[in-house]
């Protein structure tokens, strides 16, 4: 949604757009922090699954990602977009994430959606433990 091919970035209007016409759907599941968008999402969200894994958990993750998918456009991308080594930019983002973007997300949850659950799943055995749970209902 975010990208166009060859990691062209969309306009953030027209990204806002798509995304005011999709939660208007009676289901939907959306990935991201960007809490520029939360306005939007939230209202319309039933629960927050936020995945805030450590610092390292997140930088063996991007490493496992790249190692296996360099070169390669994952099937979650647009076309064109071929998985390269992470910048100095994405990497610092993880690095602080804590200390920068937390505070927005939060920030942004008790602003759009002060009544809305968040499940906060901080280690991959949680992931793990929630995608085996909903298997099996």
């Amino acid at each position: 949604m975010r990208w166009l091919p060859g990691w062209i970035e969309r306009d953030k209007n027209e990204q806002r757009q798509i995304l005011s016409e999709l939660v208007q759907r009676e289901r939907w599941v959306m990935d991201g922090t960007g809490a520029s968008t939360f306005d939007i999402r939230l209202p319309r969200t039933d629960l927050v699954l936020w995945v805030r894994v450590p610092r390292r958990v997140a930088l063996l993750g991007l490493a496992t990602r790249v190692l296996k998918n360099y070169g390669k456009t994952r099937p979650d991308m647009a076309a064109g977009c071929a998985e390269m080594l992470p910048d100095n930019e994405f990497l610092n983002y993880i690095w602080n994430f804590e200390k920068r973007t937390a505070p927005k997300v939060i920030d942004a949850i008790h602003r759009y959606g002060p009544d809305i659950p968040v499940c906060e799943l901080r280690s991959r055995r949680q992931i793990n433990e929630l995608i085996n749970h909903m298997i099996n209902v």
